[in-house]
């Protein structure tokens, strides 16, 4: 596994960094815990130390069951968190309506209010059974409330030793610049941005910001939730209840598109070099400049153990480039603007575009 600081902060962090939303079970067709927790046990022992949550992964399960995977070595494990999406309090703007596995409607709102962040701290340090959160982060933009009153409210959880760092999701360079400047003296760690070999976005923007201005970025969705690991076949069916049944990106005609490049060019690369496609996908993108880590979920230890492995993985020039040219000609097909499309597409797609 290799280490990289993140940004100008004093945080080590590992190039593969485990996601937890999976394990949340919310919009992945439900979860085991007790596999959850061995898998992140089997991330930490793998070199994969550093977590990535939030309260809202599952409503609270996700940061309960990593809270589980680490007692008894919080000191060895980078907890990364984040603030903003409340569903058990209607107050700030009204963001999309989802259901709990339970089947209970719930409606979640963006708030970041200074009041509504110390609150979501508290309780995510009762989840995680801990008293300090590493990373904590803005998970998406609040556009009812200023950026600088945001940043206020963190830099008094870190004065209060309850933060380490501070970092944003989900925000645009303007927004980034803007976050940058209301920390003052503390410099913002880090921006976590979707990046993947089927969403290149960021390169235009956020990535050259933040490589010119020194601000680590981690990436989330490198794998695509799956699709860009060979195994997701174009006849594969999904459950309501996991988000992908929905999501533009895994219609048949788009997974039988990405199925063949990932084929016919990436798994080529994998077998040389005695890897999986996952770990060629993301090493392509630990490659990538002003990339610090990526963020790659898992639900049982193999994939974790997996996932971890491509942290050491270097590929050659020449794989780099054709793996570029291969899905730079990719057009996957996705619905019309005003079509059918779930509240979680819309969740991830309204501040990314």
């Amino acid at each position: 596994m290799q280490y990289r600081q993140l940004g100008k902060s004093e945080l080590q962090v590992p190039t593969v960094i485990f996601g937890a939303w999976a394990i949340g079970g919310w919009n992945w067709g439900g979860s085991d815990d007790e596999l959850a927790v061995r898998a992140i046990r089997a991330s930490i022992d793998a070199g994969a130390n550093a977590i990535d949550t939030a309260p809202v992964y599952g409503f609270g399960r996700s940061e309960r069951v990593v809270g589980r995977a680490i007692a008894g070595r919080r000191d060895a494990v980078i907890v990364m968190t984040k603030v903003g999406l409340r569903w058990d309090d209607e107050r700030g703007e009204f963001y999309f309506q989802t259901a709990d596995e339970d089947g209970k409607t719930l409606r979640v709102h963006r708030n970041l209010r200074p009041w509504s962040i110390a609150h979501e701290v508290e309780q995510s340090l009762k989840r995680l059974a801990t008293d300090r959160i590493d990373l904590l982060q803005v998970h998406w933009p609040d556009p009812q409330v200023p950026i600088a009153e945001t940043m206020g409210a963190l830099l008094a959880l870190k004065k209060a030793g309850k933060v380490r760092a501070i970092g944003v999701s989900n925000f645009a360079p303007r927004m980034i610049e803007e976050a940058s400047y209301a920390l003052g003296d503390v410099p913002l760690a880090s921006a976590q941005p979707r990046y993947s070999l089927v969403h290149r976005d960021i390169e235009r923007d956020v990535l050259p910001y933040c490589r010119k201005n020194d601000i680590g970025v981690i990436v989330y969705s490198p794998l695509e939730q799956g699709l860009l690991t060979g195994k997701v076949t174009s006849s594969r069916s999904f459950a309501t209840s996991d988000g992908r049944h929905k999501r533009p990106t895994f219609t048949p005609e788009n997974r039988a598109k990405v199925n063949e490049l990932l084929g016919t060019v990436v798994k080529p690369i994998a077998d040389r070099r005695g890897a999986t496609v996952a770990q060629v996908v993301l090493a392509w993108i630990l490659a990538q400049p002003g990339i610090t880590s990526v963020i790659a979920g898992a639900r049982t230890p193999d994939q974790a153990r997996e996932n971890a492995a491509a942290g050491s993985a270097l590929l050659e020039p020449e794989d780099l480039a054709l793996i570029r040219k291969a899905f730079e000609s990719l057009t996957l097909a996705v619905p019309a603007a005003g079509s059918n499309t779930s509240a979680i597409a819309r969740f991830f797609r309204k501040w990314t575009q």
